[in-house]
């Protein structure tokens, strides 16, 4: 699957959800506004949000400095004035925290921006949109894109605006694929299937927390219900984490999310059926998590439609545990797409398969 078989129009909503930005400044614009690329969706995002972070204020945290100054700041430093002989020339080594703008933060914002403006298959308009904003972040040091620890940036109620705005930047440098071609970098693809499938399977857990709180949507460990009298070497037994729980009383729906350009498999015969591979762990994790063994876990497989003939379309109950294959047509208009997910709620119910 490609980017271009999704709706751009969706592509917004779907970062929004996943990185719990759905009341962001400009969002419904955004939302109105069509796109024909992806890239010029993320380019926009970034314009709009970083923009709206200028007027409210840039992320300013204290970072810690050492410098040779002529007056005492913050802590003396003896050990380096000694070692560098500043005393000699009336300076001393301080260290002292300063509030600005050069966070990691606002580094990421700033090296992405400019991976856009040199590399990016961005409309020239918003190249020139992305340019006006450089001068607000010209104390802000420019960092490699590869060198930008996703995981070590934190978030609170000071900058909790950049989740959005950043979780739109690491898609962008994951899913670039740069190569060297007489030492120029061109870009190969722009979000590849991989970040995609990680952005598809946040999006479900997010949106079913926004609008499912009661349901306790998580992606949650499922033990293996193995017998330990007899059992020995468990320790090799690999791990299983669901893509989305939802709970509902004793009952629980497990779904896994599923991102591929072929959500169906073709046998020998040209029979086309659901991925075996895909079945056998979506009923492992069903029936190890089903510990009293009364039905009350089901799985479902949940698959972003594609343009293939045949699309998967199962619900059956195997040995007691109700199993399904279904699809997300994430082309459809938002508010289709958003009954398609109501619907998958509806496993939860006490009664089994229709």
């Amino acid at each position: 699957m490609t980017d271009s078989s999704i709706a751009v129009r969706n592509v917004y909503v779907m970062l929004a959800y996943a990185f719990r930005a759905m009341h962001s400044d400009g969002s419904a614009r955004v939302v109105a506004e069509r796109f024909e690329r992806v890239q010029d969706l993320l380019a926009e995002v970034l314009v709009r949000g970083v923009g709206a972070q200028v007027k409210r204020g840039l992320h300013r945290d204290y970072l810690t400095r050492r410098d040779q100054l002529a007056t005492v700041r913050g802590r003396i430093d003896i050990t380096r004035t000694v070692a560098a002989r500043s005393l000699t020339r009336g300076r001393l080594v301080c260290e002292y925290d300063d509030y600005e703008t050069d966070t990691p933060h606002n580094r990421a914002l700033k090296s992405v921006i400019v991976l856009l403006i040199r590399h990016g298959e961005v409309a020239p308009r918003r190249k020139d949109a992305l340019r006006r904003l450089l001068p607000y972040l010209e104390t802000v040091t420019l960092v490699a894109p590869t060198s930008i620890r996703w995981s070590a940036l934190g978030y609170h109620r000071a900058n909790a605006e950049y989740r959005l705005l950043l979780g739109v930047c690491e898609l962008i440098v994951k899913g670039l694929l740069p190569s060297d071609d007489a030492g120029i970098a061109t870009l190969r693809s722009w979000v590849s299937d991989d970040a995609m499938s990680r952005l598809y399977e946040r999006f479900l857990r997010e949106y079913f927390r926004a609008h499912h709180p009661h349901l306790l949507p998580a992606a949650s460990a499922v033990a293996w219900d193995y017998d330990a009298a007899s059992a020995r070497g468990i320790d090799q037994l690999p791990a299983m984490r669901t893509d989305v729980t939802l709970r509902r009383g004793a009952s629980r729906l497990i779904i896994d999310a599923k991102y591929y350009g072929n959500s169906m498999q073709t046998g020998a015969w040209g029979k086309s059926t659901v991925h075996s591979a895909h079945l056998y762990q979506v009923l492992a994790y069903a029936k190890n998590a089903d510990t009293t063994q009364d039905g009350s876990v089901r799985g479902l497989l949940l698959y972003a439609r594609t343009d293939a003939a045949y699309q998967p379309d199962l619900d059956v109950v195997i040995q007691g545990t109700r199993i399904g294959a279904r699809t997300l047509d994430l082309n459809e208009p938002w508010d289709h797409l958003r009954a398609e997910l109501e619907d998958v709620v509806t496993w939860l119910e006490v009664e089994g398969s229709d």
